[in-house]
């Protein structure tokens, strides 16, 4: 969800192209790529990398779509079960107006069945009979109050009831686009899977110096421009910004896991969203609702803590640390890292605190050693709550940013 957009369809490299590659010479720069046995042409490595580049965005697209397809099912199974949880309070409510009513009925019989004449006959005084007549009176106000109740209640059942059958059916359909979204993640990471399988790890490495070196230069455009301000490196966080700056960097080195966060893995706006909610300030949980509902900032004013989103989508995220830098989790088969704010285009900034006031003294945290190591390119085809995938991914992804972790 939070890496390079990817059109599936452009990203898996035909059978025998895969099976044919061949290193490449990183000297020969953009002429240099796999060779294509069945056509005899050769693929740049920067196609290469746009195509995989492309492919690991359309998984983040569709990570965060199951992001908000679950976080809806579970919003909708909590709505259900505070329905049923009414419905049978309700439920006892009813039964109790029932059994007062039986209780007065009864009361009304064994004192109310006896003829006056007989009464008095029978020994009772005047004042014993119009008193138990009184009283009669008054229990009969009370059945007639407490019939209402029963009325009401019973027509409040028959809503409930209703309302508890819309919310499960709400609930189980919401379950089930979340269901499909994560079928979309799934396939997408096999497509990706597909794509590097042909690759040699010489190839792998070459591919991603190419991206460092394109993040590079992309860095040195944005800062060059000032696009940040004049002093970038002079901001300070809110206290509550400097926060969720701090649980950011305590999970550098774990790693990437899509639809996961915390505590022992993140997709992009779970790392986000967990540090701003251990910071004390709850946001959304995915990256096009923390860009639609959190208000914006210009980049010019931006502080450490903001949030920086990328992609036209809004499907990536990462966390402003200042001069230039964010804390992400890049995409699958890579770990929580220090990386260029221009690592990916950037739509825009929000800021979950608007309105707090920047801390007056503030030294920025130093950045781990290997934190800001390129981004591994791998896929990471796990389901939610179980990573798998390569052998040569896993290895990659639990070395981590060394002493980042």
């Amino acid at each position: 969800m939070c890496g390079s957009l990817l059109a599936a369809a452009a990203l898996a490299l035909p059978a025998a192209q895969r099976a044919s590659a061949q290193p490449s010479d990183p000297s020969a720069g953009s002429a240099a790529g796999t060779t294509d046995s069945a056509a005899g042409s050769a693929v740049p490595l920067a196609d290469l990398l746009t195509r995989l580049q492309s492919a690991y965005q359309q998984t983040e697209t569709a990570t965060e779509a199951y992001n908000k397809a679950k976080a809806d099912a579970d919003r909708l199974r909590a709505a259900a079960r505070s329905a049923d949880a009414k419905l049978a309070r309700q439920k006892v409510a009813v039964d109790g107006s029932r059994t007062r009513l039986g209780l007065m009925a009864s009361q009304m019989y064994r004192d109310g069945a006896v003829s006056p004449y007989l009464s008095l006959l029978t020994g009772q005084t005047p004042q014993d009979f119009f008193g138990q007549r009184h009283v009669l009176g008054q229990l009969a106000g009370q059945q007639q109050a407490e019939v209402k109740r029963l009325t009401a209640g019973e027509s409040r059942l028959r809503k409930l009831n209703t309302s508890a059958q819309r919310a499960l059916d709400k609930a189980e359909h919401a379950q089930s686009v979340a269901a499909a979204k994560k079928k979309d993640v799934q396939s997408r990471l096999s497509e990706v899977e597909g794509m590097l399988a042909g690759l040699t790890g010489v190839q792998i490495d070459q591919l991603q110096a190419l991206e460092q070196s394109d993040d590079d230069k992309a860095q040195t455009r944005l800062m060059d421009a000032k696009a940040l301000g004049d002093d970038p490196a002079l901001r300070a966080p809110s206290l509550a910004g400097d926060r969720a700056i701090g649980y950011a960097f305590d999970q550098l080195g774990r790693p990437y896991q899509w639809g996961a966060q915390g505590p022992d893995a993140f997709d992009c706006s779970g790392l986000t969203s967990q540090a701003w909610a251990h910071a004390g300030v709850p946001i959304p949980r995915t990256s096009q609702e923390q860009w639609a509902k959190l208000p914006h900032v210009p980049l010019q004013l931006l502080r450490p803590g903001d949030l920086v989103v990328y992609f036209k989508g809004a499907t990536h995220v990462a966390l402003y640390i200042g001069d230039g830098l964010v804390i992400q989790a890049p995409r699958p088969g890579s770990y929580v890292k220090v990386s260029p704010i221009a690592a990916n285009p950037i739509l825009g900034a929000v800021r979950p605190d608007s309105g707090s006031s920047p801390l007056r003294d503030y030294t920025p945290r130093p950045i781990p050693k290997n934190a800001e190591a390129p981004t591994p390119i791998g896929a990471q085809a796990s389901s939610e709550g179980s990573p798998q995938g390569n052998a040569g991914d896993a290895d990659r992804a639990a070395e981590g940013p060394g002493d980042g972790s």
